[in-house]
């Protein structure tokens, strides 16, 4: 598993190919893929539900991901899976701004429905960058799960747990005459 400061320089590194990759639908697609490629390493990261680097970008701002911290365990299918991973931080994101708005239409804020109708016309009227910025977020996703070593979290039987870690059970601490107790591992 690759550390916060690996994933970072990786998706620094590689934010421009990416980026250069969508020229061929013009310059905006190939700005839009490449800050979107750097948005969704550095800021949208699956490392959101722990304590990482991307959550200490946020600043003051972090505190909107504790609950989905809360609620995930770390390398769960809801967080470490491509495409749900990205698909449920950014509607994570969208209901947290959908409640802002909703919270702050007194002082004059947008609310939820024309933030719907603003994006429902960026998908009409601007489908290929947002198409381009979409990708760049979930191809950022797949370099850190790659990077992990596993782009798919390990699963046991129950996918749609949400709290419990899926990882093998723990095997009992053993002493060197192989009886459980909290003497000294078998190989030291």
């Amino acid at each position: 598993m690759a550390s916060g400061r690996s994933h970072d320089h990786a998706t620094r590194v590689l934010a421009l190919p990416f980026g250069l990759l969508w020229t061929p639908l013009g310059l905006a697609a190939a700005a839009i893929a490449t800050a979107a490629f750097l948005i969704g390493g550095l800021w949208l990261s699956p490392d959101l539900d722990t304590r990482s680097l991307a959550t200490r970008r946020w600043g003051a701002l972090s505190l909107l991901w504790w609950p989905y911290r809360r609620l995930l365990k770390h390398r769960s299918i809801w967080s470490h899976c491509p495409a749900i991973g990205t698909a449920g931080r950014l509607f994570y994101l969208g209901s947290v701004m959908g409640l802002g708005s909703v919270l702050l239409m007194p002082f004059g804020i947008p609310g939820p429905e024309e933030l719907l109708q603003a994006a429902q016309w960026l998908w009409s009227e601007q489908r290929p960058l947002l198409v381009a910025g979409l990708a760049g977020i979930e191809l950022s996703s797949w370099l850190h799960l790659l990077q992990d070593g596993d782009p798919m979290p390990r699963l046991r039987w129950n996918p749609l747990l949400l709290s419990k870690p899926f990882s093998p059970r723990r095997q009992p601490n053993r002493s060197r005459t192989g009886k459980k107790g909290r003497g000294r591992p078998w190989w030291r």
